[in-house]
């Protein structure tokens, strides 16, 4: 008897109906080792407003029609955008939830003539420094004056690659 072929992941761009998990999913990574900021709230219930609607984009990882994964892209300027509130449901992990959407990631910014891309994150998150150092991040900065420049108190990596 064989085995069910595996799932297969699907990236699609914002969907009103998608909004909680957004939330969700986000929620459930900052909770488990950091805590809900500030700044995390307005991106948290209005990803629309905060991403979309100023010419960045949110992304979902669907499996099965569900969504288990998101990020967002958020366009810094005429060339750079920043990859922000990257998540993907416990249960998916080590699926290549997080390769598909960074792909996707990628290929949007460029396709919206973007140059590079960056990101601010924390050296605790192991699995997702890998994941972006496997997709050509480099760290420009360390340490904990990011957290100023940036309004998370728990950014203290800022990579950036070019594409």
């Amino acid at each position: 008897m064989s085995s069910p072929p595996p799932s297969t992941v699907e990236v699609v761009t914002w969907r009103e109906a998608f909004r909680s998990d957004f939330e969700r999913l986000n929620r459930q990574w900052i909770e488990k080792d950091f805590h809900i900021e500030g700044s995390d709230l307005a991106s948290l219930t209005d990803p629309h407003g905060t991403f979309v609607a100023p010419g960045g984009e949110v992304l979902f990882a669907l499996v099965d029609g569900r969504v288990l994964g998101t990020c967002a892209l958020r366009k810094a300027d005429g060339d750079t955008y920043e990859l922000c509130k990257m998540a993907v449901s416990p249960e998916a992990r080590g699926r290549d939830l997080g390769d598909a959407l960074m792909r996707a990631a990628l290929t949007t910014a460029r396709e919206r003539g973007a140059r590079r891309m960056y990101l601010v994150t924390n050296s605790a998150l192991a699995p997702a420094l890998g994941l972006y150092r496997k997709h050509g991040f480099v760290t420009t900065r360390s340490g904990p004056e990011l957290a100023a420049a940036t309004g998370y108190s728990r950014a203290d990596v800022e990579m950036v690659v070019d594409l």
